[in-house]
């Protein structure tokens, strides 16, 4: 089902040139006209907790390359779920929704909002930068009223429980980037989807897509806020 909908989106409307036969299949095609890089994320299969990543540009012509080579990332430990992005995908008949707490990594196209992290001024990302403290909480508490968002608790009043410290001892938010899933904060339907850095080659994630520092750092110094970026992130129709 999944490999037929990544298919289905190939004759969305509102067509760009086409992706080059060597590319993905051409899911440019629904991507918002002022979106000129795509972080394209493809694992195996719905139940897989590893993919590939790879950076795509689109050039004044409206043609897309890849720039770099293909980056190996870690996804959600129960694999992959139908999310909730922007542009808005109808979800297909028996895939299952991402949920809070599934451990599942969302499907679909997402907003790369800002970057994050434990450093206080990382050289080179273009991207609006927080800078995390130990006041920085992610909050999944579905009764909260800043659920899925990142606060700062000498900011606001806390209303949350068991929040998601931003600074957390593994390390694995030293350096990170918000992806825009429940863009509307519907609770429930999934939280702090972020990329970061992975807890190792073989560990997989609560839900985020998660890499090696050094291919982290070479993804958000290239992402630049004017090419308002997506990442993509499907099953591989192949």
């Amino acid at each position: 089902m999944l490999r037929l909908l990544v298919m289905l989106l190939a004759l969305a409307s509102c067509a760009r040139m086409p992706v080059p036969a060597a590319l993905p299949p051409n899911f440019t095609s629904i991507l918002p006209v002022s979106c000129k890089q795509v972080l394209h994320v493809t694992a195996a299969d719905d139940q897989s907790t590893s993919a590939q990543l790879r950076m795509l540009q689109c050039a004044s012509t409206g043609t897309w390359s890849v720039v770099g080579e293909t980056i190996p990332v870690r996804i959600g430990r129960h694999g992959l779920a139908w999310g909730a992005g922007e542009p808005v995908l109808p979800a297909a008949a028996g895939v299952r929704i991402k949920k809070e707490g599934d451990g599942c990594a969302p499907i679909g196209i997402f907003r790369i909002t800002q970057a994050f992290g434990s450093e206080a001024a990382p050289s080179g990302i273009k991207l609006p930068y927080l800078h995390c403290t130990s006041h920085h909480f992610g909050i999944d508490d579905v009764r909260s009223r800043f659920y899925n968002q990142i606060v700062d608790d000498r900011e606001v009043a806390c209303d949350w429980t068991n929040p998601e410290t931003m600074t957390p001892s593994s390390g694995c938010y030293k350096l990170g980037a918000v992806i825009a899933h429940n863009p509307q904060n519907r609770p429930g339907l999934g939280s702090c989807i972020f990329m970061h850095l992975w807890q190792g080659e073989t560990i997989p994630t609560s839900g985020c897509t998660a890499m090696s520092e050094p291919d982290l750092r070479k993804v958000l110094t290239w992402l630049d806020p004017a090419a308002d970026p997506r990442l993509v992130q499907l099953v591989d129709p192949r």
